[in-house]
């Protein structure tokens, strides 16, 4: 009797864009799990990135006009919008209807909405990338955001190396938190 599951086919690629993914979201969840409001809210220092509530209620965060040092450190807040941001508009982009806007994007608002907010879309790139196949992994015209003419696979490692360097960075802040009271 024949299985009516299917499984997709083992692929080197994708199996180790999996990989990669499962060890940059341990890193994410390990700096998220115990977050606070509070020490989304806290600035490092005297400026830099940040979100603000806006009338009515909603949060937006700052968007820089270059990537300079002299911007000062981002507060967590701002380092969780980012990571939310760049995720949103990948997915967005090249799984979807390819419409939404950097201002469509609000900072949620508090430490524990911050991590639902996240973890969606980590499953959800995770759904994305198991649903790939070899041939879709090779294709570069289904790129869209945030480069064009590359691989999907590309996409994939880029959002891996994403991953890694928004977890480190939000780790990083919360260690100077933890110390300067």
């Amino acid at each position: 009797m024949a299985n009516s599951t299917s499984f997709p086919l083992p692929s080197l690629t994708r199996d180790t864009l999996a990989r990669q993914l499962a060890v940059a979201w341990q890193l994410t969840t390990y700096h998220l799990q115990d977050l606070t409001t509070e020490e989304c809210l806290r600035r490092p220092a005297g400026r830099g990135l940040h979100v603000h509530r806006q009338p009515g209620g909603a949060w937006a965060a700052d968007w820089p006009e270059h990537e300079g040092y002299d911007l000062g450190p981002s507060s967590i807040g701002w380092l969780t919008w980012h990571l939310g941001f760049w995720s949103s508009m990948a997915l967005d982009h090249n799984f979807g209807p390819r419409t939404l806007t950097r201002e469509e994007i609000p900072w949620p608002g508090d430490a524990e909405s911050v991590r639902t907010w996240i973890s969606g879309l980590h499953a959800r790139w995770q759904d994305a990338l198991l649903a790939q196949s070899d041939a879709d992994l090779a294709a570069a015209s289904a790129v869209h955001w945030p480069f064009e003419g590359r691989p999907r696979a590309d996409l994939f490692a880029w959002a891996n190396t994403e991953l890694t360097k928004s977890a480190a960075e939000i780790g990083y802040a919360r260690f100077l938190l933890a110390v300067t009271g």
